[in-house]
């Protein structure tokens, strides 16, 4: 017997049915759309979870003053809405940029969610960047207000009179610590906005696609390139950075941003930490390992992030007073490759997981992370740390391929390098102000050229082997820097290493090592270069070692290496 279905219950069930020819009809019938509420993502809608539902949760804070500030979500929120107000009073209206000059702190945090919140554009300004820079980038952005913690008064009342659109400078401190002279007219401070307003204040709903907040680009060469976030892309950057396979965060975490609040937005960190309700602590400008490690075992730290170069200062003082974490588990490293020695003596010796990670600027900035399959848990440890070397999975969100130089797709093999490309929501389509697209066409969508060289292995895993501009070419034949670096950096006596391309009149390029040693440590070349043996191709050894006492690095602590080859390109020339 044939069941026979009504077609209008066919229809409510988006079921195919029969019609009275005994034919199923086209599928060119209109599509039926689901019935589910329609709320825009924004950035408020985060806080307000976290006020609702771990209003309770701490955030503390080094202050710049000197002391620990400790308040909850639900205080968070309160003085949020009324530095809404108070912007509002300043005349910040949907879209105007405001810049923030600070450290990692509660203060900060208020603006990342006070100025979001309102339709208003967050900029986070790189107080490391030279005064010329940050005035272009201000002025670039167009910043009609400028916020900033109390010890960069002397970088601001330097460049205050340069500041073309700037109309409003705000000292983020109390009336008690106000200078009692300044080089800046009409200097506001920043708890008298706040107190001059109560917290009876609806945060505005708007289209999701609204911008956000804003970050220039580190590049070493040329202008930075400002990129443009939106609520949409923020909101799902935090939903995918908390996953399980990725950053694995929280109500039962407590969180340590070691990454500056301006550098990417901490990396998400301040925005997921209240999705999760995580529990919070900014360590200020002290970033120092002494300090760090003093907030870490005071607050019960469970998962930190930062770059390479700050876990050296923490790793050492550690190392130095035989101390141990009592309650830290896991660290994100990233904005460059973590050197597998650091990976080796947090794992095997303080039982700190160590979780990989890689991003860029226009990507919000997480794209992949490194964490484990199932099945890899059960590898021997040098096969489980050679896979926890590389860079990792993409998260969900995000795609990516890598291409040769004809921009032909090369396979999942994890030895052919080629240029890696992604795409997904939280990446950027174009740069603020309509400067140069920076995707591609590939496949018939756009991606987004990283200008990093990678390979993917056959289960997915990203291994970055070299920037496009900073590989070695050496005979035709391609040499990783990273590998090379990492080697140095595996040696006892080795504090940092760099490996730069430098002009050789036989086979075009050679690898040269810049080092510096640790303090007290005696080391030549002789014996650096020998510590290679057996580690890789013999051809792939540097040809020579330059030690310096101090390696250049970047606004956000990535080495740069242009300004090394600018220096010791012609070391090798004249060379057989």
């Amino acid at each position: 017997m044939k069941w026979q279905i009504p077609v209008a219950e066919c229809q409510a069930l988006a079921l195919p049915f029969e019609n009275n020819r005994g034919t199923t009809p086209s599928r060119r019938d209109k599509p039926m759309n689901g019935q589910m509420m329609q709320q825009p993502l924004l950035i408020s809608s985060l806080l307000r979870h976290a006020e609702r539902h771990h209003g309770e949760q701490q955030v503390v804070s080094r202050r710049v003053e000197g002391d620990i500030h400790r308040y909850s979500y639900r205080d968070l929120a309160a003085r949020a809405r009324r530095l809404a107000k108070a912007l509002a009073a300043l005349g910040v209206g949907q879209g105007a940029r405001v810049g923030t000059i600070a450290w990692n702190g509660y203060r900060h945090l208020e603006l990342y969610y006070a100025v979001s919140g309102s339709g208003a554009v967050l900029h986070t300004l790189n107080p490391r960047l030279h005064a010329d820079q940050l005035v272009w980038i201000a002025d670039h952005a167009e910043d009609q207000v400028l916020c900033f913690d109390k010890g960069f008064l002397p970088l601001v009342e330097a460049v205050a009179s340069r500041l073309a659109s700037v109309r409003h400078f705000v000292l983020m401190t109390d009336r008690e610590h106000m200078p009692a002279q300044t080089a800046i007219p009409k200097l506001l401070c920043y708890e008298d906005l706040i107190d001059g307003q109560d917290d009876r204040f609806e945060w505005p709903e708007f289209d999701e696609n609204q911008a956000s907040s804003l970050c220039y680009t580190s590049g070493t060469t040329g202008h930075p390139k400002g990129v443009l976030y939106s609520h949409r892309s923020t909101v799902l950057h935090s939903y995918a950075s908390a996953l399980p396979d990725a950053l694995k965060l929280s109500a039962r975490d407590t969180i340590l941003p070691v990454v500056p609040m301006f550098h990417v937005n901490a990396w998400g960190l301040p925005y997921s930490a209240c999705m999760v309700g995580a529990k919070l602590v900014f360590p200020g400008p002290g970033l120092d390992g002494t300090s760090l490690y003093e907030l870490f075992e005071a607050e019960g730290v469970t998962l930190s992030a930062g770059v390479p170069t700050v876990w050296q200062g923490l790793l050492a003082h550690v190392q130095s007073q035989e101390l141990r974490f009592s309650t830290m588990n896991r660290t994100i490293i990233g904005g460059s490759a973590c050197p597998p020695a650091m990976m080796e003596t947090f794992e095997d010796r303080y039982g700190v997981q160590v979780i990989h990670a890689w991003g860029m600027t226009e990507l919000s900035p997480v794209g992949t992370v490194c964490t484990l399959k199932g099945e890899q848990l059960a590898w021997p440890k040098s096969r489980r740390r050679a896979i926890q070397a590389k860079q990792g999975r993409s998260v969900f969100g995000i795609d990516m391929k890598i291409v040769d130089e004809q921009g032909e797709a090369l396979p999942w093999d994890g030895q052919s390098a080629g240029e890696l490309l992604v795409r997904g929501p939280w990446v950027v389509e174009r740069y603020l102000k309509g400067e140069k697209s920076p995707l591609v066409m590939h496949g018939g969508q756009g991606w987004f050229p990283t200008g990093d060289v990678a390979t993917i292995d056959a289960q997915g895993f990203m291994n970055i082997t070299d920037r496009s501009k900073d590989v070695i070419k050496s005979g035709g034949e391609w040499i990783g820097s990273i590998d090379l670096e990492n080697i140095a950096m595996a040696h006892p006596a080795v504090a940092m290493a760099a490996c730069i391309a430098a002009r050789h009149p036989r086979w075009d390029e050679r690898p040269l090592l810049v080092v510096t040693r640790k303090p007290g440590a005696q080391l030549g070349r002789d014996e650096l270069l020998a510590f290679y043996e057996g580690k890789i191709a013999k051809w792939w050894t540097p040809d020579d070692v330059v030690f310096v006492d101090a390696i250049p690095l970047g606004a956000t602590g990535k080495v740069l290496k242009n300004q090394l080859r600018e220096q010791f390109q012609d070391q090798l020339v004249g060379r057989a």
